[in-house]
């Protein structure tokens, strides 16, 4: 790792930047980092070389972002939901039912109230340069569907540790427990956990559905990853190699937008194809019983941002 440090943080000496995420080569993530890489190099004119490191060779996310705190590797992809408890603006992006769709999501990150989200992280070192769509999380169970919230009353769920998506599942009657994603198969298969809660690709990559049958698509979260680059490399880029990685990444975003909507539907018709048993349950039930949680938010940080994010729905 100490052969990484000097090549990622001096510009006018190697101009190299390194990315680095937990994903296969295949994953909508990774081959938007790759379009990112081409478009940097390009816009550059080869000034600037892209290194990237898939499938965790450097580590776990929290390892991650870690390291580019410290500068030791350029950039990552993270979780808002993992961000919350370093940088509390994330926490809004974790309250259920925030965002009407896909397309609501995408006015919003890529708004003021975005980029205003964003900048909070340069008080952990971290510069956030774009976001990636993370599609919608469903629950995913061994013992029987979820077709209401009543289904979960009882049941012990692996969730992330986000405060609003920990309580989201409480208000369902359920338990939530943080299980490293690694140790979640065995969970699942030797009953430590009823359930999880995740998108179509995640499940699909796990291999989760092999050990859980039933997939119900109640999509009470959608939470966007975060790009997130070394505060300290990018304040070693020059205003133009700034201006550049700003120009790399919206194409990138705009890419893996598109590959993730096909690699949603394209998981999702795997899975049932395997076997599991998926069903769309009235959302309504779900969003009444998170109505109160949501509420309490009201006079908060949060509550303000929530605010003015349900006021961009088309719906408002």
């Amino acid at each position: 790792m100490a052969a990484l440090t000097p090549g990622c943080a001096q510009f006018g000496a190697t101009n190299r930047l390194t990315l680095a995420h937990t994903l296969d080569e295949q994953h909508p993530v990774h081959l938007a980092m790759v379009r990112f890489r081409d478009e940097l190099i390009r816009l550059s004119s080869k000034s600037i070389e892209v290194e990237i490191f898939a499938n965790a060779q450097l580590g776990t996310e929290r390892e991650l972002v870690e390291l580019v705190q410290l500068g030791a590797i350029s950039m990552t992809k993270v979780s808002s939901l993992s961000l919350e408890n370093f940088a509390p603006d994330m926490g809004v992006y974790s309250l259920p039912y925030l965002f009407d769709d896909s397309e609501h999501q995408r006015r919003v990150v890529q708004s003021e109230i975005g980029q205003e989200i964003l900048d909070g992280l340069s008080d952990i070192l971290l510069k956030g340069i774009g976001h990636y769509d993370a599609g919608a999380r469903s629950f995913y169970m061994t013992g029987g569907p979820v077709n209401t919230p009543a289904d979960i009353r009882g049941k012990t769920l692996r969730v992330l540790p986000s405060e609003a998506l920990v309580k989201t599942v409480e208000t369902f009657g359920g338990a939530a427990t943080p299980i490293a994603f690694g140790e979640l198969y065995a969970a699942l298969q030797q009953g430590v956990v009823d359930g999880a809660e995740n998108n179509p690709p995640s499940v699909l990559s796990a291999r989760h559905h092999e050990v859980s049958k039933f997939y119900s698509l109640d999509e009470h979260v959608s939470a966007p990853d975060v790009v997130v680059m070394s505060q300290s490399v990018w304040d070693n880029m020059t205003s133009e190699q700034q201006g550049w990685a700003k120009q790399a990444m919206a194409a990138s975003e705009s890419y893996q937008r598109e590959l993730w909507r096909k690699a949603s539907d394209d998981a999702l018709a795997e899975i049932e194809a395997s076997g599991v048993t998926i069903n769309r349950p009235d959302k309504a039930p779900f969003r009444e019983a998170v109505a109160e949680l949501k509420a309490s938010y009201d006079g908060t940080r949060i509550g303000e941002l929530a605010a003015r994010i349900e006021a961009m729905s088309e719906n408002a």
